[in-house]
């Protein structure tokens, strides 16, 4: 069955706002495993922007569903995580003057260093997976430098979707879905596993979630921006529902993609 990783930052990003203590991201994460999420990801950012590293900690401690950590392939952050130990690191570019991450980790530029903190995380037993582009060249070098999972970013796919009238059938978006899905067989292939995440909300996601291989979508704008009309339980499980959905209706689901 098809996993759900809900990205709380931005309910750390309404705290910081007034820099107080509510909302909790400990709370949302509980809120969100009430409404049916598998995993929670949050992005401890060098500027600190959103979530801090006292809400890592304490979700560390608290959540029972396990927890993906994305993060800038720094010293810094490596020595957080293999601190804290979550069950997934991702790794991700990282710029100061981003509004979000704006795409995918060049692992081909850099190999000799990220194969170095992939180590490190994978020997404190942290399962590492990277963030990049639907490109066969980034996922041809995610396992060279031993990654054991693969998230493709859908950013390029949402755009199209959302400028092209919101019609899956585009020729533009089935491009980008095409996209998606080789990168997806060629992680398959080469024995990682196939998450997808970045600008997935309630009108798109069904495309992605039925591509066969896919095993996690992470999600975090779209829900939390839902939550502040239904509540973050309810809109977890909307999101989960469809992605449900998606797999029914392409007859995948039976067993784990």
């Amino acid at each position: 069955m098809i996993e759900l990783g809900v990205n709380i930052d931005h309910v750390a990003t309404l705290r910081q706002a007034r820099r107080t203590y509510e909302p909790d991201p400990v709370w949302a994460a509980v809120e969100a495993h009430l409404g049916g999420a598998d995993g929670i990801t949050v992005h401890l950012r060098e500027d600190r922007r959103h979530i801090q590293d006292a809400d890592v900690r304490r979700l560390r401690e608290l959540t029972h569903i396990k927890l993906n950590l994305e993060m800038a392939a720094t010293s810094e952050m490596v020595g957080i995580a293999v601190d804290l130990k979550p069950e997934m690191a991702m790794l991700v570019p990282e710029g100061r003057h981003e509004v979000t991450t704006e795409g995918g980790l060049d692992i081909v530029a850099q190999e000799a260093r990220l194969a170095d903190v992939v180590s490190r995380l994978a020997g404190a037993g942290i399962v590492v997976s990277v963030f990049i582009d639907a490109d066969l060249r980034q996922v041809e070098a995610a396992q060279r430098i031993g990654a054991k999972v693969c998230e493709i970013h859908t950013g390029p796919y949402a755009h199209a979707f959302y400028g092209k009238g919101r019609d899956a059938e585009s020729a533009a978006v089935v491009a980008e879905l095409d996209q998606i899905r080789a990168a997806g067989q060629a992680i398959r292939s080469l024995g990682m596993r196939f998450n997808a995440g970045h600008a997935l909300n309630y009108a798109n996601v069904k495309p992605v979630a039925a591509i066969p291989g896919v095993r996690e979508l992470h999600i975090g704008h779209a829900i939390v921006s839902r939550a502040v009309f239904v509540g973050l339980r309810e809109a977890v499980r909307e999101m989960k529902r469809l992605m449900v959905e998606a797999r029914t209706e392409r007859g995948l689901d039976g067993a784990r993609p």
